[in-house]
């Protein structure tokens, strides 16, 4: 993700919002069953993994009040990308280069997505970074749109294409099981190692290309970013720490919410 502040800004008011929020719960295996031939001998469909497809995203419009509705515009964004990891051998469905390219889409559309910008764009004027931009209205957009392609940039970088380029599922697998130690792990190590579109765990080079790509690119058009080797590498190394902890509250987010008591519509 981008070093700008619109992410770590964006990671707070998911934090804070979590007081009001909901997880999203697996849907059950789409494996096919077994079926007899004509003799009446059990035949296997030639699946090679069973898989499951994650639940859809629960949608503002299930939960009753302003407020409600607010915080699930906040709580579906990480959970966009988010898929439970199941026992017994059953695995997500692999994502196609169609699944990545609607995935990207659908993570840069999200409503939090522009909010965040104008906030961020807002608190950046304030401020007077990047004085380069100007004030006023002409400022402020400039910002604005600074913020916004930091978000959508990484998130086609993260999402999309070195995931293709590499054969990588660009989403974060939630482990339901085992102790809060391993979980945790499970949670830090994300940013090292990834799921392939095989199944098989490999190197995470979409987090590490992705975020020195967004890095590289949000220089281009923030005439106040450092340049050069050492300040490029500070910025890669704090936007992986702070997807990190992104992926360690993605973890928990199930617990949380459980401690919490939240009591939505319908459930």
């Amino acid at each position: 993700m981008s070093v700008s502040i619109s992410m770590p800004l964006y990671r707070i008011l998911i934090i804070a919002f979590l007081f009001d929020s909901q997880s999203v719960l697996p849907q059950a295996n789409n494996a096919v069953p077994e079926h007899p031939d004509q003799q009446g001998i059990p035949i296997v469909n030639s699946t090679p993994t069973p898989c499951v497809q994650p639940a859809p995203l629960f949608s503002a419009a299930d939960y009753e009040g302003p407020l409600k509705r607010l915080v699930v515009y906040f709580s579906r964004k990480p959970e966009i990308t988010t898929v439970h990891l199941h026992r017994r051998g059953l695995t997500p469905c692999a994502l196609d280069i169609s699944d990545k390219f609607r995935l990207f889409t659908q993570n840069s559309i999200e409503p939090v997505t522009f909010v965040a910008a104008a906030f961020n764009a807002g608190l950046a004027q304030a401020q007077d970074d990047e004085p380069s931009f100007g004030q006023g209205t002409v400022g402020y957009a400039k910002r604005y749109g600074a913020a916004l392609g930091d978000d959508v940039s990484s998130n086609f970088f993260h999402t999309f294409l070195f995931p293709v380029v590499f054969r990588q599922d660009p989403r974060y697998y939630r482990r339901l099981e085992g102790s809060g130690t391993r979980r945790l792990r499970h949670a830090l190590s994300h940013v090292f190692v990834a799921n392939g579109d095989s199944g098989k765990r490999m190197f995470n080079f979409s987090e590490w290309l992705g975020t020195s790509s967004s890095v590289t690119l949000s220089n281009t058009y923030h005439p106040g970013n450092s340049r050069g080797l050492q300040p490029t590498a500070r910025q890669v190394g704090l936007s992986i720490a702070s997807d990190m902890g992104f992926d360690v509250l993605r973890e928990f987010w199930p617990e949380i919410v459980k401690k919490l008591k939240t009591s939505f519509q319908g459930t």
